[in-house]
């Protein structure tokens, strides 16, 4: 019985291709060419919508890592995107066109492979499925994912705020303390006097937004309001909101600071911190300009930056394993930006383990495991990790990978280590992948 795999993007295909490899038929359903999402401009398969650039190919990048890894392990999109590349500095940047063409001819050309040009419009009941339809799914697959998980499961927008590295806060002005000290000191407080929050205020109100798509429309803001058009709402309007400093007093004068902006730990380990309530769709380059006036924030690295926009995606550490598969149901697995793995080669990386997992599954083999010391493992582990409450979308960073044992001082060397670590696990699976 052949595997089914809906939605022929860069995770889709990926999934496919390694099943295929493996001797395992594939049924791969995509409907752009009959009902394309708004989003989607051509009729190849693995397009590439937003950018023609995968993002750095650096050791010392953990997405550029992730490509190694990927590459090393017999990724089709990483060969194709390869053999389709064109000169960006430390980027690894492709014709858009000619890499869509590449991947559509690998998957169609494939005598273990059938493309089935039709919409999928219901979650299928039985048998071994893979849906990777991304994060513009059709409203009526949808709405049955929806049914069968629970439709609190399941995310229409993506509004998350900005996040940080623990190690790049500057604590020599920030804080840890909760609010009237009710409970653990969990939240790393950076003040502002008068001046401080007023130069900030007049930065945020004033600085250059995203420009809506035109599916997206207001509605990406209807649960939740962007941090800049609360403060337009009047000076002091943050003040009652996000940036509130009450309950929160100096350590050093117990008097009351005129402004306060939190940072909530975002994952279990502490290297990561999101802003409380800022969600925004400020340019990223700007939210860089602006948030880094906040004190404490002035050297901070941004992991990710906020987004608001229009994205399914579901509730994966509570439905998903680290190999992407519902845990409530042998055989079905999700792969692609639905999961909560931001970007293309996440996505690819997502398909991979996917495929990788079931084709293991279908032939009697052990499974492969993937460590949270290699970039491929950190993702698996993040999606999957119950302990995590205010789940987001989640490029690939270092922040997820298992620290280091011993302490390197210097980022560029600390990144390196980590990057030889992680290739020296991902040889020693090559037998077993490959």
């Amino acid at each position: 019985m052949s595997v089914v795999v809906i939605g022929a993007g860069l995770a889709g295909c990926e999934a496919a291709w390694q099943l295929a490899k493996r001797g395992i038929p594939v049924t791969l359903y995509e409907m752009k060419r009959k009902q394309r999402t708004p989003a989607q401009n051509s009729d190849s398969f693995a397009e590439l919508v937003c950018s023609n650039s995968l993002r750095s190919d650096q050791l010392e990048n953990a997405v550029g890592l992730l490509k190694e890894e990927l590459r090393r392990l017999g990724s089709l999109i990483l060969a194709c995107a390869d053999e389709t590349r064109v000169e960006a500095g430390g980027a690894l940047a492709v014709d858009r066109e000619g890499f869509a063409a590449l991947v559509t001819k690998r998957i169609s050309e494939c005598p273990l492979i059938t493309v089935i040009e039709d919409e999928v419009s219901e979650l299928p009941a039985n048998g071994d499925v893979i849906v990777a339809t991304g994060p513009l799914t059709s409203d009526r697959l949808s709405q049955s994912i929806a049914r069968y998980f629970g439709r609190e499961h399941l995310y229409f927008f993506d509004a998350a705020a900005p996040i940080v590295t623990r190690e790049s806060v500057d604590m020599s002005k920030a804080f840890f303390a909760s609010r009237y000290d009710k409970g653990t000191p969990d939240y790393i407080n950076c003040p502002m006097d008068e001046a401080e929050y007023t130069a900030f205020y007049e930065a945020l109100v004033s600085a250059e937004t995203a420009e809506l798509k035109a599916f997206e429309g207001n509605k990406v803001f209807e649960g939740c309001m962007p941090v800049e058009v609360m403060a337009k709402r009047g000076k002091d309007t943050l003040l009652f909101g996000p940036l509130k400093p009450v309950g929160l007093l100096d350590p050093r004068t117990e008097k009351q600071f005129h402004a306060v902006v939190q940072l909530r730990k975002d994952n279990s380990g502490g290297t990561l911190y999101n802003l409380v309530g800022f969600q925004t769709h400020l340019r990223f380059h700007e939210q860089q300009r602006v948030f880094s006036m906040i004190p404490g924030l002035e050297k901070a690295e941004f992991i990710r930056y906020g987004v608001m926009h229009r994205n399914t995606y579901i509730q994966s550490p509570s439905l998903l394993s680290a190999q992407y598969e519902v845990r409530t149901r042998q055989g079905l697995y999700f792969a692609g930006q639905m999961t909560g793995v931001e970007g293309y080669v996440e996505s690819t990386a997502s398909g991979f383990v996917a495929g990788l997992a079931l084709a293991e599954r279908l032939l009697g083999k052990a499974a492969t495991v993937f460590s949270p010391c290699t970039a491929i493992g950190a993702l698996g582990t993040y999606i999957s990790n119950e302990s995590i409450v205010n789940f987001q979308p989640m490029n690939c960073n270092f922040g997820l990978f298992s620290p280091l044992t011993e302490r390197i001082r210097k980022k560029r060397d600390r990144a390196g280590a980590m990057a030889q670590r992680s290739l020296l696990e991902i040889d020693g699976l090559l037998a077993q992948v490959l």
